[in-house]
């Protein structure tokens, strides 16, 4: 059992440092982008404003998608944990019907 939570501890914390990493990225392109305001004409001043909302968008997709995939995250650690055996057997399963379409090549 100890295996287990620290397992699901560590995969939750890579989890959150990938999503802490892209964030981090977006805000700091953020930051770039307002650092380039020295660019002349009306024309500069628009792609900036539309880098600035994609980059706003990206935020929030970052958002929904880290909320929406949680629950399924949750239950498949949950089964993998309360069935290991039953996940090991399926994952063979899986791998020997690959193998065998693979290798009919």
């Amino acid at each position: 059992m100890a295996r287990t939570s620290a397992a699901q501890a560590n995969g939750e914390q890579i989890k959150d440092q990938a999503f802490s990493e892209l964030k981090a990225l977006i805000e700091e392109s953020e930051k770039l982008l307002k650092s380039g305001a020295a660019l002349v004409g009306e024309d500069a001043e628009n792609l900036r404003e539309q880098i600035s909302q994609k980059l706003r968008q990206a935020l929030d997709s970052v958002a929904s998608a880290r909320e929406r995939t949680r629950p399924v995250v949750d239950a498949t650690q949950a089964y993998i944990g309360g069935h290991p055996w039953q996940t090991v057997a399926i994952s063979a399963g899986f791998g020997l019907v690959v193998g065998l379409l693979l290798g009919r090549r």
